[in-house]
C-alpha cells in the first residue's frame, strides 16, 4: 500500500509540473519606424486608389442611369406624339362624318320644302 500511495503522489506532483504554463514569450520587439511609416504610406496609397476606382464606378452608373433616362423620354415622346396624331386623326374623321352627315341633312331638308311648297302662280 505504501508503494501505491507514494505512486500516485508522485503522479500528482509530476502533472503539477507539467500543468504549469509556460512562461510568458518575450514580447515582440516594435517594429522599426521606418517599417511602420511605409506601411501606413502603403495602406493610404490603396486607400485612395479604392476612392478614385469607386469614384470612377460611380460616375459610370450616373451616365448610365442618365442615357436610359434620356432614351425613356425618347421614347415615351414618340408614343405621346403618336397618339396625338392617332387622336387628331379620329377626331378630324368624325368632323369630316358629322359636317357630310350635316350637309345631307340640308339637303334632304331643301328638296322637301321645294316639293311640299307650290311654285309661284304667274
Amino acid at each position: 500500500m505504501k508503494n501505491t500511495i507514494a505512486a500516485l503522489i508522485a503522479g500528482l506532483f509530476a502533472t503539477a509540473a507539467f500543468a504549469q504554463t509556460p512562461a510568458a514569450a518575450p514580447a515582440p520587439k516594435a517594429a522599426a519606424p521606418a517599417v511602420v511609416k511605409a506601411e501606413a504610406k502603403q495602406d493610404k496609397q490603396a486607400a485612395k486608389a479604392e476612392a478614385k476606382e469607386t469614384k470612377v464606378e460611380a460616375k459610370a452608373d450616373v451616365k448610365e442611369a442618365k442615357a436610359d433616362v434620356k432614351a425613356d423620354a425618347k421614347v415615351d415622346a414618340r408614343a405621346v406624339a403618336k397618339a396625338d396624331v392617332k387622336g387628331t386623326k379620329v377626331a378630324a374623321k368624325h368632323t369630316k362624318a358629322k359636317a357630310k352627315h350635316a350637309a345631307k341633312a340640308e339637303a334632304a331638308k331643301d328638296t322637301t320644302v321645294a316639293a311640299v311648297t307650290p311654285a309661284p302662280a304667274k
